[in-house]
């Protein structure tokens, strides 16, 4: 990229974030730290337009607590370091009131120790490390999303089925959110009687994955699970197809083939089949309203992302409400054991870890639709509470 692209893309960002920051001293500002540069930068696009949407409908029906609620952007990037300095900055100029928006897991980790120092409360809609509400929980962090243990409740007892003794193969971005996806998948599927083939890790960002199907060829597995998104998904299954290794089932984690890096990738990942907590397919009326809005605005199927980003105002506006006030130990507690609706289905808190409990899904990709294989119940997906912090 010239620099000049470079200083444009910098500038519209400024302006993105100047513009969202025109606020009265009534107003409720809430800080969004999604990555609009970098791997995961149409993650960051869907965040956008989900918040932007479900910000204008709060709006429009009077705020929260007869107040305005303003959004505050900043670039997250996929960068620990440079999230952090931005997270400061929206705590400390824009002085918001609550955040969400963080993709990245070690981001949302990172950024968490800033909330704390701040006394703000935050919410990750994307992020799956098990981390952030298990042994690096905080009280000021919540996760509206299923955690990367819920998804390997689900798509474990689904390959199960697939096939009794699966032998599995593991490729991941080498950071938190890929290691810890895939450890927590492998140790439910082995649980159920899935024998591992092999694991790998990639550089995030990587252009070529040709040099790991050598060792993924000679392990023969009968299941491929991957633990990428973004760009990473798009490169991995194109270059999966050109060599010719469709002779595996691929399976992987949630944030892997969405709708957001689905045409880039053709048919590379037809067949794809993921867990998750949402599909356009779910029949509820809130779905049913919230889809045809979601395309017309952001001229995409929404996705896991949306749908989760979409409620995440909901979550907090609740709060606030219940609290009848923005007081942070006040929203704390209000949050703890809060149930809320989403738009595939009720949602609740749980106190003790800030993990949400939500119904999960087996969904397999056929075309550019998602369709539920199978359920499992989000009291039984969630798992333990392993926060001993408070």
């Amino acid at each position: 990229m010239s620099d000049n692209r470079i200083r444009i893309s910098a500038l519209a960002l400024s302006m993105l974030a100047l513009g969202a920051t025109a606020a009265s001293a009534q107003d409720i500002k809430v800080g969004v730290l999604p990555p609009f540069t970098g791997p995961f930068a149409s993650i960051g696009k869907v965040i956008k337009s989900a918040l932007d949407m479900r910000v204008a409908e709060i709006n429009a029906a009077g705020g929260i607590l007869g107040r305005k609620v303003v959004l505050v952007y900043e670039d997250g990037e996929s960068n620990p370091a440079a999230a952090t300095q931005r997270a400061e900055k929206l705590f400390q100029v824009d002085k918001i009131d609550f955040l969400t928006g963080t993709v990245h897991s070690g981001v949302t980790l990172a950024v968490g120790q800033v909330a704390e120092r701040n006394n703000r409360l935050m919410a990750t809609t994307v992020s799956f490390s098990n981390a952030i509400t298990g042994d690096r929980c905080s009280p000021n962090v919540f996760r509206v999303n299923p955690s990367a243990g819920m998804q390997a409740s689900a798509l474990a007892l689904w390959v199960a089925d697939f096939k009794k003794g699966a032998k599995v193969y593991y490729l991941g971005p080498d950071y938190e959110m890929g290691r810890s996806t895939i450890t927590e998948f492998k140790k439910e599927a082995e649980r159920l009687g899935a024998t591992t083939a092999g694991e790998v890790y990639a550089p995030l960002g990587a252009k070529d994955f040709s040099q790991f199907f050598g060792q993924i060829r000679a392990a023969r597995p009968d299941v491929l699970y991957i633990a990428t998104g973004g760009t990473d998904s798009v490169r991995l299954l194109s270059q999966l197809k050109e060599y010719g290794l469709t002779n595996m089932k691929l399976v992987g984690n949630s944030a892997a083939v969405t709708s957001d890096n689905l045409d880039a990738m053709g048919t590379a990942a037809e067949g794809f089949t993921t867990p998750g907590n949402y599909s356009v397919l779910i029949d509820t009326p809130a779905n049913k309203a919230f889809v045809p809005k979601f395309r017309a605005a952001a001229k995409i199927d929404p996705n896991l992302y949306a749908a989760d980003s979409y409620t995440v105002l909901d979550f907090y506006k609740a709060a606030v409400e219940k609290a009848g006030s923005l007081d942070t130990d006040k929203v704390r507690a209000a949050m703890r054991g809060l149930t809320w609706d989403g738009v595939a289905g009720k949602k609740t808190m749980r106190a003790g870890d800030h993990q949400a409990v939500q119904d999960m899904y087996a969904l397999q990709l056929k075309g550019k639709t998602y369709h539920p294989l199978a359920k499992v119940d989000g009291a039984k997906a969630v798992g333990p509470d392993n926060c001993k912090k408070w």
